[in-house]
């Protein structure tokens, strides 16, 4: 069984014993009637700052960084960016536009070359970013595996790879930071967000941009903590009394608790019932990231998501 079935197997496994949260069927049943393919979008279809005027190559390099350390930007107040236009951006968009100038100002985003002044100076904001030291330690180890193992650069050494299990494969086995498994009742859950997102964002684009065929079906879904609060206001994740009150007073759940892994394997097999309500007409991954940017709409958020600090998303 390669890890992306262990990551729907073992969140299965999860949601049948789970203490704090439930699926609601007949919220399922109401979101799979109304879906609607064709206002189904990659998450960065939008260009977002300029990343897709770049070429291919550049696009896949920067992707192949930005997504390791896409995560973890809540806080209070939380960390925002304002742009040369005086627009306050935050999340992973501020990081991108973060990453852009960083990229605009040294043609590269080799961090073997980029000292951590340099980067804590790109993403200064209104508060020093979380895990700010962390990020940097993880695009510099990214960066020496590039450089030691691909000749330095990602892009051409994986640009023969367009189904979503090689490449993901090729993620886990050559990166150490996507690693993202928790522990439930003594058994190992598998997410691997990071390293799913980073795959699925690399196809997508090379799809829109080299107009070839890729296979991204075997993705099953990006666990964060955007997603399950989407699928809260949707109705179709109820949380109880217990963990309601900690998620709606912003009280920060422990990396690896009970409550932490329930509301995440919950998003991945809410998405696998939409997908298989909706006869498998659409991946998962496509359901993710429609569910994503619904969950950027604040004003249609009665719930705020759930808090819990780490590297994984």
């Amino acid at each position: 069984m390669n890890k992306l079935e262990e990551i729907e197997n073992t969140c299965e496994y999860v949601m049948q014993n789970a203490k704090h949260v439930t699926i609601n069927e007949e919220a399922i049943n109401d979101i799979i009637k109304n879906w609607n393919e064709e206002e189904q979008s990659h998450w960065l279809s939008s260009n977002p700052f300029g990343l897709l005027d770049l070429e291919i190559e550049e696009i896949v390099n920067f992707l192949i960084i930005f997504d390791s350390i896409v995560f973890s930007f809540w806080g209070k107040p939380k960390w925002t960016l304002t742009t040369i236009e005086n627009e306050k951006i935050d999340g992973s968009f501020a990081l991108i536009y973060a990453l852009r100038n960083l990229y605009k100002q040294y043609h590269h985003l080799d961090f073997t070359k980029i000292t951590e002044e340099e980067f804590k100076n790109v993403l200064k904001g209104n508060v020093e970013i979380p895990l700010l030291q962390k990020r940097f330690q993880i695009a510099r180890e990214v960066s020496e595996i590039i450089n030691k193992k691909m000749n330095s650069n990602f892009y051409v050494y994986t640009k023969k790879m367009t189904k979503d299990t090689d490449l993901f494969n090729f993620i886990v086995d050559n990166f150490p930071t996507f690693e993202d498994e928790r522990t439930y009742n003594g058994k190992t859950i598998f997410f691997y967000k990071l390293a799913q997102l980073v795959t699925s964002d690399i196809l997508h684009i090379r799809a829109l941009k080299e107009n070839i065929r890729v296979d991204c079906s075997h993705l099953v879904g990006c666990a964060d903590y955007k997603i399950p609060q989407s699928l809260r206001n949707l109705h179709i994740v109820e949380y109880d009394e217990e963990l309601s009150r900690l998620v709606d007073n912003l009280q920060e759940i422990e990396e690896n608790s009970i409550y932490e892994v329930e509301i995440r394997a919950s998003m991945i097999v809410a998405i696998k019932k939409i997908k298989e309500g909706r006869r498998n007409k659409t991946n998962a991954i496509d359901i993710n990231d429609t569910l994503w940017v619904l969950g950027q709409d604040k004003s249609k958020s009665n719930y705020p998501y759930h808090r819990t600090r780490t590297t994984s998303y």
